[in-house]
């Protein structure tokens, strides 16, 4: 009876008494919620495409006397609903990482906070969505619920990379001017993400066959705002590979600029695409990928100027003593 009530008092502590992920485990663990956070951004982006955001017309019920979607809804409802439930998933993600966070020997409470947080972003963009369906998919709610997304996205890219790496203190592998423009990069690809968000709120997609009302903006001069600030992030990525390639730079950020310099490539193709082909909805979600791929490679470039050390190997338990196949014959 002690030990049920421990587990019913505190599970994550009751299971990380009793079990230790190995390192693979560990990193396998917080990768998942990266996975699913891309995910939940690419069918959040399909359900909108659709016309399918107010499938399920009320919150958290499906509608006013179902919970979940029926027949009658059709294939809007269907969406929507899946959508929804595709949360439980990433919750289910999102516990595992806390889990095997928790259970990490040597204990790491700073993995430990991350993981947790991405709960709380979790509960919060849930509670977002939920307010977005309320208010009739509002434009303005829909991007903070979009921005709420990529913030998951953040929190669980740095929580897998912080599993991949130690606890020691950082220690910077370049000189203070790549660091700088690696920081300016990631806020100038905030300001770009944030701008899109505009550029998705004052365009044709609202997100539902009815009329939904669009930001009040100039879609044109927006979406020209919004591919200045895609090259001004491709020119700093393009410095910043010229300055680690001119001082033979570390490997370690060389291979993250030129990640983020193929992402960068592929989502400009597709954003001028879907501009000359008047916004079609393949490549309006290939582009909502685009988004979450450069973002997390801005993550990693950031997080790779410095270093913190390999991850401590978790203790292991001594193999209890062989005995022999026989007994010894005692001595006579």
């Amino acid at each position: 009876m002690p030990k049920l009530l421990e587990l019913v008092r505190n599970p994550v502590a009751y299971i990380a008494a009793r079990w230790t992920p190995s390192q693979r485990m560990l990193q396998r663990a917080t990768l998942a919620p990266v996975v699913m956070s891309v995910v939940i951004v690419v069918t959040g982006g399909a359900v909108r495409l659709t016309g399918s955001g107010l499938g399920c017309d009320t919150w958290p019920m499906c509608s006013e006397e179902s919970l979940v979607a029926t027949p009658e809804m059709g294939l809007h409802g269907a969406l929507e609903f899946g959508n929804r439930m595709l949360t439980y998933v990433l919750c289910a993600a999102v516990g595992w990482a806390i889990v095997a966070a928790r259970a990490a020997r040597p204990r790491r409470r700073g993995l430990s906070r991350l993981a947790w947080s991405q709960f709380w972003i979790v509960l919060s963009n849930a509670v977002l969505g939920g307010i977005t369906v309320l208010t009739r998919l509002n434009p303005y709610t829909v991007a903070g619920h979009f921005v709420a997304a990529t913030a998951l996205v953040t929190v669980a890219t740095v929580t897998w990379l912080r599993a991949r790496e130690g606890d020691d203190a950082p220690r910077p592998l370049v000189g203070k001017p790549v660091k700088q423009l690696a920081w300016l990069v990631a806020w100038v690809s905030v300001a770009l993400i944030v701008m899109g968000t505009v550029v998705t709120g004052a365009g044709p997609h609202a997100g539902d066959s009815s009329d939904v009302p669009r930001m009040p903006v100039d879609w044109d001069t927006v979406a020209r705002i919004h591919s200045a600030l895609a090259w001004i992030v491709v020119a700093l990525t393009l410095a910043i590979w010229f300055v680690l390639r001119a001082f033979d730079g570390p490997v370690g950020p060389r291979t993250r600029v030129r990640d983020l310099m193929i992402v960068l490539a592929a989502q400009g193709a597709i954003g001028y695409a879907q501009y000359l082909t008047e916004l079609p909805e393949v490549l309006v979600g290939l582009h909502m990928l685009g988004s979450t791929l450069m973002w997390i490679a801005v993550v990693r470039l950031v997080l790779s100027v410095r270093e913190r050390g390999l991850p401590v190997a978790p203790p292991t338990v001594p193999a209890p003593a062989s005995t022999p196949d026989r007994p010894v014959a005692a001595a006579s």
